[in-house]
């Protein structure tokens, strides 16, 4: 007999169909998988057969062929268990095929019969909106992330067993739902404020500046000067994410296994910190099935790359591709997949390998060999990229003994939003929406240069 379930794969980021064809003949007892599964997939055959078994169902001692169409696309990860083991029952007669008629499942089983959360629900949530099936079954776990997408039924199912008598109708599960504004408001607060900074006003007023045009930042200055501290807390003055902004960054870290089963949105401006260990691969995005980068990770965010000349000259390099389009394409065997990477880089350095070449007190003993190697270690073309160049002085004492009495990161935000809503009006029928993004035809525009500026050009490009 045969059997069809509707279920989904990530690509990318974004998920799509697939039909879980089943077919039990007779013959000598097997089980084979085709349709370009990936290891994880074709491993599903003996966790399926144990859930199976221990969820009081019977497992057919028959030939079992599975199909994963279509067949062109690689498939992988074990959110297939739930289709599969669904479809061996529907097959096998122990469950009718019209009660799964617009039904789309995934979920990976343990051998008890239980279900596990996946990666990717988000996506696969999101992509059934344009679909005829407005029906998922997912595991309950990952059920708090689908449930903010209000044009699909999500139903959480906690094991093998519960899903076919959700699907037999002889018991009833409720579709999930979220309070969305409840939940804004609870993730709206940030730990780390502009007002613990002492001092260093040019640099925060350099750093508004840069959030509110969304300019990439370059900090040099010796250890101790607080350039990380200052980074720390620009998240906490960029303006609040939009929701299709905070879909959009949910679902990529969603794909990626980061985002817990107790979140259901990620509302805040994500900040990753890399180690300047970190492998291009790690950086962009990759692997042997592509997966997304620190660099997608922060889209919407901040990048910090802290101790940047110590970073590989070829992963620096990957940021150039992001940092020009705001999205970054890897190709594999398996195939080419693009991700988003619109962020807001942020960059700190040393002015020497020591780091005291511009201290007041403390004296440099690197050459003026070692400090051009140093700093030729960044190469032109990404200096280019890297709009603000700030330099971040070390304190004097008496400024480090006052007590914090800047301002807050709350009043820096006000007047950042201020400016981003200006800037929306100013862009509302061309395609940018901050000042860094402009394309040549829109600075021309929006940009025009007087003879005063047009003289300080004259100097910095002779």
């Amino acid at each position: 007999m045969l059997a069809r379930i509707e279920s989904s794969t990530v690509m990318g980021i974004d998920a799509l169909r697939v039909e879980v064809e089943i077919d039990i003949s007779g013959g000598l007892p097997g089980f084979s998988i085709v349709g370009l599964p990936d290891t994880t997939v074709r491993e599903s055959i003996k966790r399926v057969k144990s859930a199976i078994k221990n969820s009081g169902f019977e497992f057919p001692s028959k030939k079992i062929t599975i199909n994963l169409a279509p067949a062109d696309i690689k498939k992988e990860g074990p959110a297939f268990d739930l289709p599969i083991a669904l479809g061996i029952l529907t097959a096998s007669g122990q469950i009718d095929q019209e009660n799964l008629l617009n039904k789309v499942t995934c979920g990976e089983l343990s051998l008890d019969g239980s279900l596990r959360p996946i990666k990717g629900a988000l996506s696969r949530t999101i992509g059934l909106k344009k679909s005829k099936n407005k029906v998922l079954l997912l595991p309950k776990k990952n059920i708090k992330e689908s449930s903010i997408i209000k044009d699909v039924e999500t139903y959480p199912i906690s094991s093998l067993a519960e899903a076919v008598a959700f699907i037999k109708g002889e018991i009833e599960i409720r579709p999930a739902g979220i309070d969305l504004k409840k939940l804004w408001k609870k993730d709206g607060h940030y730990r780390t404020d502009f007002s613990d900074v002492k001092g260093q006003y040019h640099i925060k007023r350099g750093l508004e500046v840069a959030a509110a045009g969304h300019h990439n930042v370059l900090l040099i200055g010796p250890p101790g000067a607080g350039k990380t501290m200052l980074a720390k807390r620009i998240p906490g003055i960029l303006s609040k994410m939009t929701m299709e902004e905070a879909v959009e960054t949910t679902k990529i870290h969603s794909v990626t296994g980061l985002l817990s089963s107790n979140k259901a949105l990620i509302t805040k401006r994500p900040f990753r910190l890399p180690h300047h260990t970190i492998s291009d691969a790690a950086l962009s995005g990759g692997g042997v099935h592509p997966r997304p980068g620190e660099i997608s990770l922060a889209h919407n965010g901040v990048l910090f790359l802290d101790e940047f000349p110590e970073f590989k000259r070829n992963v620096l390099e990957v940021l150039r591709q992001p940092l020009e389009e705001g999205t970054v394409t890897v190709s594999r065997i398996s195939g080419t997949v693009t991700y988003p990477a619109r962020f807001m880089l942020i960059a700190a350095m040393n002015p020497c390998p020591c780091g005291y070449f511009t201290h007041p007190k403390k004296e440099c003993h690197c050459t003026p060999h070692q400090i051009q190697k140093y700093l030729s270690r960044i190469s032109g073309p990404l200096l280019d990229r890297i709009d603000i160049h700030l330099e971040v002085p070390c304190l004097n004492y008496e400024d480090l003994i006052q007590k914090p009495n800047g301002e807050t990161s709350t009043e820096i935000r006000k007047r950042v939003v201020s400016t981003k809503i200006i800037q929306k009006k100013r862009y509302q029928k061309g395609n940018s929406f901050w000042n860094a993004h402009l394309e040549a035809k829109e600075i021309e525009k929006f940009c025009p240069t007087d003879n005063q500026a047009k003289e300080l050009l004259k100097i910095a490009i002779i």
